[in-house]
């Protein structure tokens, strides 16, 4: 799609508003609901537009991946609860900690996912505290963000190449600049964890002092070493189901980048059981 499209694409998704429905949505038979509960934006223009990035995401797989059906689910978890008994993925995209849309319904999400429905948190969705939630998304989605040890600079990203694996078919280098979180909390051995997006921070991401989203012993030994760091994973549970996280998107801009959207929707895809193709989903813009 042309610059100019693609840019009036994305200002549309940023103005469209509307409560739980589907976006550009081609009914077939055999449908696979993915819902995405999208939180109230909360730092300004571009910045943490949930509603809007779940909207351009939900319009591009209902118009180009065939026998799915993506639900917006605006301002959090929606009062008709039938997703519950449908969904084939659940994608959260909201802020984390005390303001998740998650809050007061993990058991209910616990159950969606021992029945094999996939889960997805995007950026601040990750964010969750050390105990019985993060528990919970080591189990769903194999990793987290966990306050004191894991941090979210903003830095560019290159991401030289990929592992082997459906979610990242059609990938090609990139590099872009984000507020990337690390040193996130996975798994013990990264069990059936597997790393799709990962890059070497620079020293500059360890400026700010500690605290628990910006420093801490452990993470400034692992920069200074040089140790690469996972921006975004895919998980499978002994017992059924996909997970997947991504920690980028601080910036609704970011989605212009073609191969920033194909990870995350191959991921999206991937998490609710559709087949991948070779070359990745296809990432077009609706018009």
């Amino acid at each position: 799609m042309k610059t100019k499209h693609l840019l009036t694409a994305l200002l549309a998704s940023l103005l469209c508003l509307a409560t739980c429905s589907s976006v550009y949505c081609k009914e077939t038979t055999e449908m696979k609901k993915i819902y995405f509960l999208a939180g109230k934006g909360s730092h300004g223009k571009d910045c943490h537009a949930f509603s809007a990035g779940s909207r351009l995401l939900a319009s591009i797989l209902n118009e180009n991946v065939t026998g799915v059906n993506a639900v917006v689910c605006e301002n959090g978890w929606p009062d008709d609860t039938s997703f519950l008994d449908n969904a084939a993925a659940v994608v959260m995209f909201c802020d984390g900690l005390n303001h998740h849309v998650g809050n007061g319904h993990w058991e209910e999400l616990d159950k969606m996912a021992k029945k094999g429905v996939g889960i997805a948190v995007l950026h601040y969705a990750a964010v969750v505290a050390k105990g019985k939630t993060g528990d919970y998304f080591l189990d769903w989605m194999g990793g987290y963000y966990e306050p004191g040890w894991s941090v979210n600079p903003h830095w560019e990203a290159n991401f030289e190449s990929f592992p082997e694996h459906p979610v990242t078919r059609g990938m090609k280098p990139f590099t872009i600049h984000d507020e990337w979180y690390f040193h996130m909390r996975y798994r013990e051995g990264m069990n059936n964890v597997t790393p799709v997006l990962s890059a070497h921070p620079p020293a500059s991401t360890m400026k700010r002092p500690d605290g628990p989203h910006s420093g801490n012993p452990d993470v400034r030994a692992a920069v200074k070493n040089g140790e690469i760091q996972h921006v975004a994973w895919v998980a499978t549970r002994p017992g059924g189901g996909r997970g997947f996280g991504f920690t980028g998107a601080h910036y609704h801009k970011n989605w212009q980048d073609e191969n920033f959207r194909r990870l995350v929707l191959n991921a999206l895809a991937w998490i609710a059981n559709v087949e991948i193709p070779q070359d990745g989903v296809p990432v077009a813009i609706p018009e």
